[in-house]
């Protein structure tokens, strides 16, 4: 198996298991806040036990330390957006907003990386909104704050996403991992005590079914598959990457439909948006090929 195909089976896995996030963030009964910081808290300890916190300390030059740990801030208020969309409106509607993460690649991507537009990225990132107001239908207007709050998460992710593919080459995925997770987590804490002060009535402590809960998430929704995306970045584009994401909210829908039992109709246009967001991830690789052979 070469290395390409492998990097994106290992990405699918991981695409797979992101659609468990949105699912367990909707089962959960902590706000987003509180959420994402005994997420990050509990992945960054497990991670403890796979990386050499002190080496890593000794031998990473200190600019690059600060340049992942500035990733890690923007993975935080990723997350906080992402959770934040998913109590403001649902799960759906938050996963299929994320499918915007390769327009705003297509963009961030050649300005970040200092490499000219193509065009075909951008009309393929462009072809993903068709599909998303497809799966999205008859959305009320008390969601409209879950859906500004899902776009600038998807912003995020393709912020974060391709300063991690500038940077990838310079650590290892385990090691870049724990640094901008433990960087997450201590901007989160900062932040923590303002929101137990401004809302006095949300609960910090999980009962004992978000403990299962929240250790699925953090365990395997987040510390196993967050490695395997950023290892697929070693043989993939950011966009490519990003693009194979715009599958979370196929596959997170069809998990909250089975796994939550709901029982909304899915109609045509349902299935209409999924074809085209798949038309979009499979037809990439092809084009891609296309392209680089008439340079």
């Amino acid at each position: 198996m070469n290395p390409e195909t492998k990097a994106y089976l290992e990405l699918h896995l991981a695409v797979l298991l992101f659609g468990f996030t949105a699912i367990l963030g909707d089962l959960i009964t902590l706000s987003a806040l509180t959420l994402v910081w005994w997420r990050v808290g509990l992945t960054t300890l497990s991670l403890l036990f796979l990386v050499r916190a002190g080496k890593l300390w000794r031998t990473l030059p200190r600019r690059l330390f600060w340049q992942y740990a500035g990733i890690g801030v923007l993975v935080a208020l990723h997350w906080l957006t992402f959770y934040g969309a998913i109590k403001l409106s649902n799960a759906s509607i938050t996963l299929v907003c994320m499918a915007t993460t390769s327009f705003f690649t297509a963009l961030l991507e050649p300005a970040v990386l200092r490499q000219r537009i193509k065009g075909f990225e951008l009309l393929l990132g462009l072809a993903i909104v068709p599909g998303m107001a497809l799966v999205v239908q008859h959305t009320s207007w008390d969601m409209q704050w879950g859906i500004v709050a899902g776009l600038a998460s998807a912003f995020l992710a393709a912020l974060f996403s391709t300063f991690n593919k500038k940077l990838i080459h310079h650590a290892s995925s385990l090691d870049i991992t724990f640094i901008e997770l433990g960087a997450s987590w201590a901007f989160l804490s900062l932040i923590l005590p303002f929101h137990a002060w401004l809302t006095p009535e949300s609960p910090f402590w999980p009962t004992t079914r978000d403990w299962v809960y929240l250790l699925i998430l953090s365990l395997v929704c987040t510390t196993f598959a967050y490695v395997l995306a950023l290892r697929a970045l070693n043989h993939l584009s950011a966009f490519a990457a990003n693009l194979t994401v715009n599958l979370e909210p196929v596959y997170g829908i069809a998990l909250a439909w089975i796994i939550l039992q709901e029982h909304e109709e899915l109609d045509r246009g349902f299935y209409w948006g999924v074809a085209i967001i798949l038309a979009a991830v499979l037809g990439y690789p092809f084009l891609r090929k296309r392209y680089a052979n008439d340079q």
